[in-house]
């Protein structure tokens, strides 16, 4: 006589037939996949020109606030001046090395002058309006009130 596990068999010897689901390994493997794909459209996707201006802006910002406290601390002016494809800071000791380039193509400065960056600790404001080139991007403004930092403000 056979002995079988209860269940495996109904009273007339035919076998029980499970509805199967998914198995874990599976829906593991689905998941995995989304994942892959999520991750190759989120890659695949470009950074838009709104974040590549901000970028710019806030770069822009850290860059005056240091020029700002190396003129303080040597006691000599600094300038700021926009030059084709980039800009220039005139006035800081040789070993004071500043980027004088921007990160993307096409931005552009709108600027009436150039910004002077101390030595003195109270400044006149200044600002300076950035916008890039061929695009819908709203323009924005890297400003001080000559007390407080450079900060990033959106144009209305």
């Amino acid at each position: 006589m056979r002995i079988s596990a209860a269940g495996s068999k109904k009273q007339g010897g035919a076998p029980i037939r499970h509805s199967r689901g998914f198995t874990l390994l599976e829906l593991l493997v689905v998941v995995a996949i989304m994942a892959l794909a999520t991750a190759g459209v989120s890659l695949a996707l470009r950074d838009s020109g709104q974040a590549q201006l901000e970028r710019e802006a806030e770069r822009l910002a850290a860059l005056l606030e240091a020029a700002r406290a190396q003129a303080r601390a040597n006691g000599v002016p600094v300038r700021w001046r926009p030059v084709p494809l980039g800009f220039r800071f005139e006035g800081l000791p040789a070993s004071a090395k500043l980027p004088s380039g921007w990160l993307q193509p096409g931005v552009q400065v709108q600027a009436a002058a150039p910004l002077v960056l101390g030595p003195e600790p109270l400044l006149p404001p200044q600002s300076v309006t950035l916008t890039l080139q061929d695009s819908a991007t709203p323009p924005l403004r890297v400003a001080s009130d000559g007390l407080r930092p450079f900060t990033v403000q959106a144009l209305p």
